[in-house]
Formats: C-alpha cells, structure tokens, sequence
C-alpha cells in the first residue's frame, strides 16, 4: 500500500510550490510597474528559493517530486512503483490546481480563471524540452555524486532556466496545466499547453535515456 504521508507530502509541495509561482507573479505584477524584465527576475529568484526549501522538507518523505516529469523518469528507471506513481500523478495536478487557487486567494483575486496569454510556437516547445532536459539531468546526476547538494542543484538550475529559455522553463506537465488557471504573468493559454507538453514529454525521455546511458557503472573487469 502507497504511503498516506508521501501522497500527502506530494500534495502539499506540489501545492505550495504552485501557490509560490503565480504568487510571486501577481506580487511581480503589483510591483514591477510593468517592467516584464523585474517581473521575471522576481519570479525566478522566488521559485529557484522556495523550491530548494521545499525539497529539503518533503524530500525525506515523498523524494519532493512536485513533477509528473520526475515521477515517470522514477517509473522508467524503477524507482518507484507504478501504484505509488499513480497516485503521485493524481495528487500533482490536483495539488497544482489548489496552489493555484491559494495564491488568488492570497490576493483577493477571482479564485477560478482562465489564461489568454499565448506561449504556443515551436521555440517554446523545444525550450520546454530542453528546461526538462536539463532538470531531469541534474536530479540524476547530483543525485549520483552529492545527493546532498541536490535541493541547491535543483533550484538553481530552474532559477537559470527561467532566465535562458524561450518559454521562462516550466518543465514540469503538473505545473503547466495549473498555470492555465490564473491570469497573471505566470499563466499559460489552454491552447498553448499541448506544445509545452510535448517538449516536457520529449525532454524527459530524452534525458533517461541519455543520462541512463552517461552514468551507468563501469563494468567490472
């Protein structure tokens, strides 16, 4: 039987992390006098920080996924059981969707939206697969060779990725389908959430694949 405590832990990181994003958005919205460069320089201090603190507090517990992307690379790579990633998945978006929720609640915002800010483009879709890419790379590789060093690794390649990549790195299918519900500057069109993804699909198998092959152990002679 799945573990209540990870379902739940999964749930409220997910939730929390969700409420960080459009929360820091519509703060960044109030505050930035229009300026989308200060918009987004928030933003991503506010989520690469409170991830890192958010995987030091449910990583014990669930392994802080927080990301269907990470659920399925533990599935593939046989980590996890598929009736615990069922319900890992399950409570990822339903997590993200509350996150959502909360934050407009936070401030005095409608508490259900719907975005109509357009990200849809091949550009977007291939900077999705490569923030997935690298975010599923990084949790294999530092948890290979300083597993403690993985929350920090974590939330400062996200952090990076908010700044380099075309689409401000989602990276993660839970996260992306809760951001269609708000209206801030962190909201996505429902149009443009199947080209996110795709990219998100196509990074994640990219990255088992490639890092599986990377960092399998030498044999020994």
């Amino acid at each position: 039987m799945t573990d209540a405590r990870a379902i739940a832990a999964e749930l409220v990181g997910t939730a929390l992390l969700l409420a960080i994003i459009v929360g820091s958005g519509l703060m960044a919205d109030r505050l930035s006098a229009d300026n989308a460069g200060v918009a987004l320089l928030a933003d991503m201090v506010a989520i690469g920080g409170g991830l890192i603190v958010l995987i030091h507090m449910f990583g014990p517990i669930s392994g802080a996924h927080f990301n269907p992307a990470v659920t399925l690379m533990a599935v593939a790579r046989r980590e996890l059981p598929s009736h615990t990633a069922l319900a890992f998945l399950a409570v990822q978006f339903i997590g993200g969707v509350a996150g959502v929720w909360l934050a407009h609640a936070m401030f005095d915002q409608p508490i259900v939206q719907v975005s109509a800010t357009a990200r849809a483009g091949l550009g977007s879709g291939i900077a999705e697969a490569v923030a997935t890419f690298g975010l599923i790379g990084t949790i294999l590789a530092v948890q290979r060779h300083r597993p403690d060093f993985t929350p920090a690794a974590v939330g400062i390649y996200i952090t990076s990725a908010c700044w380099f990549t075309a689409s401000t790195s989602f990276a993660n299918p839970a996260v992306t389908v809760a951001r269609a519900l708000t209206t801030s500057s962190t909201g996505i069109a429902p149009s443009s959430v199947p080209t996110f993804l795709a990219g998100q699909a196509l990074g994640t198998l990219a990255a088992v694949l490639f890092f599986g092959w990377l960092l399998k152990p030498e044999a020994k002679p």
